[in-house]
């Protein structure tokens, strides 16, 4: 599985949006994220579709498909569980 294409990543677009509203995510380059200083979230992509690379708890990166809307809807919320989790406030409901 390779790392997104740019034009992959337009694809998905909408959802960068949405992560770009939490205070404590910060975009280094398109399409990945960081929280403080460590590796967050990014993606890849491979024939059966699009995939985000996440770090919802202290070790490994779990990975989400990401290539529907229900399917990024769900990383979005599996994402905010993680951040509240972790005492870190965000945006996205104001």
């Amino acid at each position: 599985m390779k790392h997104i294409t740019p034009a992959r990543l337009g694809e998905l677009e909408p959802l960068l949006a949405e992560l770009r509203r939490f205070d404590s995510l910060r975009e280094k380059k398109r399409g990945v994220f960081y929280r403080k200083s460590r590796a967050f979230l990014h993606f890849h992509e491979d024939a059966s579709g699009l995939f985000a690379d996440v770090r919802l708890g202290a070790s490994d990166f779990d990975r989400f498909r990401v290539s529907t809307r229900a399917e990024c809807a769900a990383l979005l919320r599996e994402i905010e569980r993680a951040l509240e989790a972790g005492g870190r406030a965000n945006d996205s409901q104001s």
